[in-house]
C-alpha cells in the first residue's frame, strides 16, 4: 500500500462570508446596474425619497442560481462617499460580466433583506462589502477594501472547487478523488472511501467529489491542491470544515486510515501525530489549499 501524508495542518478557511468592498454615490440615490423591473419595498412610504428599489436579494440570488450563473451581491449599509466609489465600480464590473454572472443588492438595515443578511452573517460586517456566490450557493470569494474591476474574475472558479466549496461551508467533510481511466488502484481507492462513508458517524456528513486530472477547467484547483495533472496513480485529498487540508494520498487507501485521520484532524493534530496528554499537538497555522492568492494591497478575503 502506497499512503502519502501531505504537509497540510488543520487550517482556517474563512466562511465567516465577510467581506469588504468600498464605496457609494454622493447624491442620496445610489447609482444601480439594470436589475430588470423595480420592486418597491413595501416598508417604503409614498413620501419618502425612493430608495434603490432593485429585486430582493434572496429573488436575484435564486435567479442567478436557476440560470446556472454566478452572483455577486453588493451589501451597504450607509450611502457615504465610500460606498459610492465602490458601487461605480462593481456596475462596471458586473455590466462587463453579464453574460456570466448577475447581481444583488443588500442594504443590512432593510427588514425584508433579514433573510440574506441572517444567512450570510451580514448583520456587523464592515460595509460596503461584495459577495461572490456560485450557482450552487457557495461563496467563492469576498471583496474588501479598494475596488478593483480585475479582481472580480478571481471568483469564479471549477466545478469541483464549487463544490468543494460549498460541502465545506455546509460543515462537510470532503474526499477529492482524482482519478480516471488512465490511473491506478481507483478501485482500491474507492472502496476504502465508500467504507468510511458507509460509517453511520460519517455518512450524512461527508461528500465524496471525482476530479479527473485530465480536465483542463480543473488544473487551478488541482495546483492548489498540490496534485500532479499527469498523476499514474489515483490521488485522494482529505478536507475538513473549515478549511483543513488532513491528507493527501496517492494509492489505495483503507477506511481506517481515513478515519485514524479524521479522529486526529477533529483533535486538531496532523496527520499522523500522537495526540493526548501533555501532547504538544494543537491547531497549527492554517494550510488552506482552496485560499484564492491576494493582490498586492488586496483585503480581498477567502471563502
Amino acid at each position: 500500500m502506497n499512503r502519502k501524508w501531505a504537509d497540510g495542518a488543520i487550517a482556517a478557511l474563512v466562511l465567516t462570508l465577510l467581506v469588504g468592498a468600498s464605496a457609494w454615490g454622493q447624491d442620496n440615490t445610489p447609482p444601480k446596474p439594470n436589475a430588470g423591473p423595480a420592486v418597491i419595498r413595501p416598508s417604503q412610504a409614498a413620501d419618502e425619497p425612493e430608495k434603490d428599489t432593485a429585486e430582493l436579494a434572496v429573488v436575484a440570488i435564486d435567479r442567478a442560481a436557476k440560470a446556472d450563473k454566478y452572483v455577486f451581491v453588493f451589501v451597504y449599509r450607509t450611502q457615504d462617499d465610500a460606498t459610492t466609489a465602490a458601487r461605480k465600480t462593481f456596475d462596471a464590473a458586473v455590466e462587463k460580466l453579464a453574460a456570466r454572472a448577475m447581481f444583488a443588492l443588500v442594504d443590512v438595515t432593510d427588514p425584508l433583506e433579514r433573510e440574506v443578511v441572517a444567512k450570510y452573517r451580514l448583520e456587523r460586517s464592515p460595509t460596503p462589502l461584495v459577495l461572490a456566490l456560485a450557482p450552487n450557493g457557495a461563496v467563492t470569494w469576498s471583496f474588501t477594501g479598494q475596488l478593483a474591476q480585475a479582481r472580480f474574475e478571481t471568483a469564479f472558479v471549477s466545478p469541483c472547487m464549487e463544490k468543494s466549496l460549498k460541502a465545506l461551508q455546509d460543515r462537510k467533510l470532503v474526499f477529492v478523488c482524482v482519478q480516471n481511466d488512465k490511473t491506478e488502484h481507483n478501485a482500491e481507492v474507492m472502496q476504502g472511501v465508500n467504507e468510511f462513508v458507509a460509517d453511520a458517524q460519517y455518512a450524512k456528513t461527508t461528500e465524496v467529489i471525482t476530479l479527473d486530472p485530465a480536465d483542463a477547467a480543473e488544473a487551478n484547483f488541482l495546483m492548489r491542491l498540490k496534485v500532479d495533472p499527469k498523476t499514474d496513480e489515483a490521488v485522494t485529498v482529505f478536507l475538513a470544515p473549515p478549511g483543513s487540508l488532513v491528507g493527501t494520498y496517492k494509492g489505495e487507501i483503507t477506511k481506517d486510515v481515513l478515519v485514524a485521520a479524521a479522529q486526529s484532524a477533529a483533535k486538531g493534530c496532523a496527520p499522523g501525530a500522537k495526540c493526548g496528554p501533555g501532547s504538544s499537538c494543537g491547531p497549527k497555522k492554517p494550510a488552506n489549499p482552496l485560499a484564492q492568492p491576494q493582490q498586492p494591497g488586496s483585503a480581498a478575503k477567502k471563502p
